[in-house]
């Protein structure tokens, strides 16, 4: 491979032709192309023609070969193909992130953000933009007024038809907490398989957060820290804006920060992500 490599180890595989066991061989990834290759086998799979990539779903008949994989679906020369990859966690979970940040970085989308704030819609123009994939992060470039998404706070993603100025498209529509305000983001690729990339990395990255906060159980009390520390900011004290004995106070902002909702700084006590993601549930479940 003459371009630059951007992953390479080794793992087991399974891919068009294989027959019994999926080999050991090596996985290597350019920019231009996903190459596996062991003894008497190769497959060389362009990124122009993957149209779906699904992380830690075994397809059904390699389910009983494979307990956690990167699943990449293509077209090629009229023949569509899928290869499963596998190797240890930490390789396999760098492979995702890498393979999604080719696929997608670069490309040319039309945005429109804030398209909801809240709840309520917001007459915001269409622009083009180039998207890049930054660690835990999608960053919109060129537009007139560029910006970032945190993925970490990402409540909710879809799949949807929208207008974007050039017709009725696919689009992702994914809302996210933006300074304790729900927003939603509307972005349109340059083409269907690129959308179905990017639902799923958006997805991928919401499941994630999602999973976390899901062993997340907070009282009445914990919850009105949490959104007087969003309210408030962290230069002024939390026992100035809740009604909360000090020493009660004290036990619960300890707990919070145990379960990585909130982080003392220099600064103060701020909210984390995990934090401003709850602290966005719950500004939307009370303005809805």
């Amino acid at each position: 491979m003459s371009e630059t490599v951007v992953a390479d180890f080794v793992g087991r595989f399974f891919a068009p032709g294989i027959e019994g066991d999926p080999p050991t061989g090596r996985i290597l990834l350019s920019q231009r192309r996903l190459v596996l290759a062991a003894d008497d086998y190769k497959e060389t799979i362009p990124l122009s023609s993957v149209f779906d990539v699904k992380v830690g779903q075994v397809p059904p008949e390699m389910a009983g070969y494979f307990n956690d994989t990167v699943t990449v679906a293509y077209r090629t020369d009229d023949r569509r193909g899928v290869a499963a990859i596998e190797g240890n966690d930490t390789n396999i979970d760098r492979f995702a992130t890498v393979l999604f940040k080719v696929l997608l970085n670069g490309t040319k989308a039309l945005v429109r953000h804030p398209a909801k704030v809240g709840g309520r819609v917001v007459e915001t123009d269409v622009h083009k933009a180039r998207l890049d994939v930054t660690q835990g992060a999608l960053s919109f470039e060129g537009c007139p007024e560029p910006f970032t998404v945190d993925l970490r706070a990402v409540v909710s993603v879809e799949r949807a038809q929208r207008d974007l100025g050039d017709g009725t498209r696919p689009v992702i529509s994914f809302r996210h907490i933006d300074d304790g305000t729900a927003v939603t983001s509307q972005v349109g690729m340059s083409s269907g398989r690129l959308t179905n990339i990017l639902g799923r990395y958006i997805r991928l990255r919401y499941a994630d957060v999602k999973e976390e906060l899901e062993d997340v159980e907070l009282g009445e009390e914990e919850t009105e820290v949490l959104v007087a520390a969003y309210s408030a900011g962290p230069s002024v004290s939390l026992s100035k804006v809740v009604d909360i004995e000090p020493q009660r106070l004290t036990m619960l902002l300890n707990g919070l920060i145990d379960e990585g909702l909130l982080v003392d700084t220099d600064e103060g006590t701020k909210l984390t992500a995990k934090g401003r993601v709850i602290v966005g549930q719950r500004i939307e479940n009370v303005n809805t």
